[in-house]
C-alpha cells in the first residue's frame, strides 16, 4: 500500500540531530532551551545507538529516551524517531560473524565502522526486528514523536555474501524464465559464457558482460528498497496512523533506487550537504561527490529530493559548519546557511534540519561541526541559525505547503547510471573511465538550465512530465516505449533536448544494431556511424558563442536536423556538434558532445515572459514557487560577495526582512544576500 502524504502544518519544520547520549556532560534542559531561542522546533535521535538501546543480547534499556521525548514535548518540540539498525552493537558481530558484508574480491568487511553487515541475513532481521518491536513499542506512540526514521542512508554497499548471490539466480530465474532465454538476451555466447543451468551463473566479481551488471545492480536497489519496506511494516503495526515514515538518502548510494525506495514512505527524506565559502560563490566545477558544490549543485539535490516522490520532502541533514574531515574547515561565510537553507526551501524542503546540535569530542565524525562547536558554546553559527529560525517562523503563513515552479524536466534513470558506470563513456585522464560519467553529464547540462535562467524538475522515466524542455542526458537504455513517448511529447509542442549516448542501446544495456542514435534517429533528425572519445577539449562555435567540446563528439550527419555548432577543427570538423530538428509542433536539440558552460546555457535560452523578480548579474539565482494558498513567491540569490540587484517588474511584498511594499524597479542584494517576495 503506497503511503499517505504528510499532514500539512504551518511554516517550515527547522530541526537537528540531538544525540543527548553522546556528550560527556550532557545538560539537557539547557540544550532544548538554546532550541527553543533558536526556534529549533524538531530534534532527531536514536538510529545511531544499538548498542546502548540494547548492551547486551536481549536486555534493553530503553529509558534513557523518556526525559528526553518528555522534554521535547514540554516546549512544544517534535521528535524525528530513528530504527538503530545501521551500526550494529559488538556483541552481535562476535556471536554472527558471519553477518559481515562479503566485498567483491571475496574479503569481508572488518566491523569498525557501520553498515558493514548483510541486512538481508534471517539472522540479522531477527535481531532487527526485536530491536526495533523494543524501540519503537515503547516510544513510537509518545504524543513528541512526528514520525519514525527506517535505518538510515541505506544502500552504502554491495553485497556479495553466498546467500544473496544464490537469491540472485532465483531473481533471475523469475524474470527469464529458463537460461536459453538469458543466453540469448545478456548475449553469452560470447568468450564461451553461454550457461546451461543457472548454477553455472558466474559470482559478479569477475563478471564482464554488461548485462549482467545492470540486473546486478537493479537487484541490489530492489534488496535496499525491500528492507526499508519491511520495517516500514513493522512499524506500522506499532505506531499511531498519523506518525510519519521515513528514511534519510544518500543519494550517491550505489545500491539506491531513491523512487522505489520512497514508495514506502510517507515523506522523503535525504541529506543536503555542500562545500560552503569560495566553492559556494561559484559554478566552475561539476565534480560529483556526496557534497554539492556551487549553488546548482544544491538546488540539483533539493531538485533529486523532490523527484523522489515528486512531493515535498525534509531535509534530514544540512551542514551547520564544516563537514566531514579534520583536513577540511570550511565554516560558512556569514549568511551562507541562510542562502542554503532559503533554496531548500524554494525547492520544495518542508524541514531543514542540521547534522548536528553539538560537534561530537570523540568517534569518526570528531570534526564534522555541529551548530555548537566542542566547547558547546552558541557562537556565530548558532547565532545564524537562530536569526533564520525567527526569519521562517515570521514567513510561516507564506511558505506553507510550497510547490517549486519548473519549466524543464531532467530524465534521471538509475538504469542509466549504472550502465554507464559499467561501461563509462568518458575518461578524466586520458586512460581510466569515469565512472561518475553519466551524474556529470547531468550535473552540466542541469548547470546550463541554472545559468540561463530557468527552473528544474526531475523525473523518473515512469514519471514522465511534459514540461516546456525536457531534457534527456545521456539516455542510454532506452527502451521503445520511452522512444514513442519522446515523440509524441515533440509532436505536441515539446522541446527535446538529446544527448550523447542517448538510444545508444535497449533495456538490458546492450548496445543496438542499427544506425544511432537507433529509435531516435527519425526523431532528431541525425545518424552517426562513428564516435571519439576527445582527449584534449576542441574549440566550438554556434549559437553566437565561442566555447569548447570536451570528452565525446558524435560524428553526426544530419538527415532533416539544421546545425547549430560546429568544431573548429581539421578532423571534427566536418561534422555539427549540435543540431536542431523541428517535428509536429515541437523541436529536437541534439547535443553530440559536452560543451563549454556558456554554449550549455544558450540551449536553455526561453522565449518565455519574464516573471515577477529578472536578472542578468552574474553569480545570481531566481526561483519560484507556489504555496497552498495560491500565491507565487520568487527567491533571488546573490551567492556572490560583491553587492547585485535584480528588477522587479511589479508591485509586491517582502517576505523575508521587514515585509515591506516593495515598488517595481531595482531591489538591491547584498552580498551572500538572499530576498524572498510575492
Amino acid at each position: 500500500m503506497t503511503p499517505s502524504p504528510p499532514t500539512s502544518r504551518a511554516g517550515i519544520r527547522f530541526g537537528t540531530a540531538y544525540y543527548w547520549e553522546y556528550q560527556r556532560s550532557p545538560d539537557l534542559k539547557r540544550d532544548l532551551d538554546l532550541m527553543v531561542q533558536a526556534r529549533i522546533d524538531t530534534i532527531r535521535v536514536g538510529e545511531s545507538v544499538w548498542s546502548t538501546w540494547e548492551p547486551r543480547d536481549g536486555v534493553f534499556d530503553l529509558d534513557w529516551m523518556t526525559p528526553i521525548l518528555d522534554a521535547a514535548h514540554e516546549r512544544g518540540m517534535k521528535v524525528l524517531l530513528g530504527t538503530p539498525t545501521y551500526a550494529i552493537p559488538p556483541w552481535l558481530q562476535r556471536k554472527h560473524p558471519e553477518l559481515a558484508v562479503v566485498r567483491a574480491d571475496g574479503r569481508r568487511i572488518p566491523w569498525g565502522a557501520r553498515q558493514e553487515i548483510d541486512f538481508t541475513s534471517p539472522i540479522f532481521l531477527r535481531y532487527a526486528e526485536r530491536v526495533i518491536r523494543a524501540v519503537i513499542g515503547e516510544h513510537g506512540g509518545h504524543p513528541a514523536v512526528l514520525g519514525i526514521q527506517l535505518d538510515n542512508e541505506p544502500g552504502l554497499l554491495l553485497i556479495h555474501n553466498e546467500p544473496v548471490f544464490e537469491r540472485f539466480k532465483g531473481w533471475l530465474a523469475e524474470r527469464y524464465g529458463d537460461v536459453g532465454r538469458l543466453n540469448e538476451e545478456w548475449g553469452l555466447t560470447y568468450w564461451s559464457h553461454r550457461l546451461g543451468h543457472w548454477d553455472e551463473l558466474w559470482p559478479p566479481a569477475g563478471n564482464t558482460t554488461p548485462s549482467y551488471d545492470l540486473a546486478w545492480r537493479r537487484f541490489q536497489a530492489e534488496l535496499t528498497s525491500e528492507f526499508i519496506g519491511w520495517q516500514a511494516g513493522i512499524v506500522r503495526g506499532l505506531v499511531p496512523e498519523d506518525r510519519e515514515l521515513t528514511t534519510c538518502l544518500a543519494y550517491q548510494r550505489p545500491a539506491l533506487n531513491d523512487v522505489q525506495l520512497s514508495e514506502h514512505l510517507t515523506v522523503t527524506s535525504g541529506n543536503a550537504y555542500y562545500l560552503p565559502q569560495d566553492a559556494l560563490t561559484r559554478d566552475d566545477s561539476t565534480e560529483v561527490a556526496w557534497f554539492a558544490t556551487g549553488p546548482s549543485g544544491l538546488l540539483q539535490a533539493a531538485d533529486r529530493m523532490y523527484a523522489s516522490k515528486q512531493r515535498r520532502y525534509w531535509v534530514t541533514e544540512t551542514n551547520a559548519t564544516s563537514i566531514a574531515v579534520s583536513q577540511l574547515n570550511l565554516p560558512p561565510y556569514d549568511g551562507q546557511l541562510r542562502q542554503a537553507a532559503w533554496a531548500l526551501v524554494a525547492r520544495g524542503a518542508e524541514m531543514i534540519s542540521y547534522w548536528h546540535w553539538h560537534t561530537l569530542p570523540y568517534g569518526a565524525e570528531t570534526y564534522w561541526g555541529g551548530i555548537l562547536g566542542h566547547s558547546q558554546e552558541p557562537g556565530r553559527v548558532y547565532g545564524e541559525i537562530a536569526a533564520l529560525g525567527a526569519e521562517l517562523e515570521r514567513a510561516a503563513e507564506d511558505v506553507t505547503g510550497l510547490t517549486p515552479d519548473a519549466d524543464v524536466g531532467f530524465l534521471f534513470s538509475h538504469d542509466d547510471k549504472w550502465a554507464l558506470t559499467f561501461q563509462s563513456p568518458l575518461t578524466l585522464d586520458g586512460r581510466n573511465p569515469d565512472r561518475d560519467a553519466y551524474e556529470r553529464i547531468q550535473a552540466a547540462f542541469y548547470r546550463g538550465a541554472i545559468d540561463a535562467g530557468r527552473q528544474v524538475a526531475f523525473m523518473s522515466p515512469a514519471q514522465f512530465k511534459r514540461l516546456p524542455t525536457v531534457v534527456a542526458p545521456a539516455l542510454y537504455c532506452l527502451s521503445d516505449e520511452m522512444a514513442a513517448e519522446l515523440e509524441s511529447y515533440v509532436r505536441d509542442g515539446g522541446h527535446l533536448i538529446l544527448t550523447f549516448r542517448s538510444g545508444y542501446a535497449d533495456e538490458e544495456a546492450r548496445a543496438r544494431s542499427e544506425i544511432a542514435p537507433g529509435p531516435l534517429r527519425a526523431l532528431a533528425g541525425v545518424r552517426y556511424l562513428e564516435y571519439s572519445t576527445l582527449l584534449e577539449p576542441v574549440p566550438l562555435h554556434g549559437l553566437g558563442k565561442q566555447d569548447t567540446a570536451t570528452f565525446w563528439a558524435d560524428a553526426l550527419e544530419v538527415e532533416g536536423a539544421e546545425a547549430l555548432a560546429f568544431y573548429d577543427h581539421h578532423h571534427f570538423g566536418r561534422w555539427p556538434a549540435i543540431t536542431r530538428h523541428r517535428v509536429g509542433d515541437g523541436t529536437v536539440t541534439y547535443v553530440g558532445t559536452l560543451p563549454g558552460r556558456e554554449l550549455t546555457a544558450e540551449l536553455f535560452k526561453s522565449t518565455a515572459g519574464t516573471g515577477l523578480v529578472t536578472t542578468d548579474a552574474p553569480r545570481v539565482t531566481v526561483h519560484s514557487a507556489v504555496n497552498d494558498r495560491g500565491e507565487r513567491l520568487w527567491f533571488a540569490h546573490n551567492w556572490s560577495d560583491r553587492e547585485h540587484t535584480v528588477t522587479l517588474t511589479a508591485p509586491a511584498t517582502e517576505v523575508t526582512g521587514d515585509r515591506q511594499p516593495l515598488e517595481p524597479g531595482p531591489l538591491r542584494l547584498a552580498p551572500f544576500d538572499v530576498r524572498v517576495v510575492k
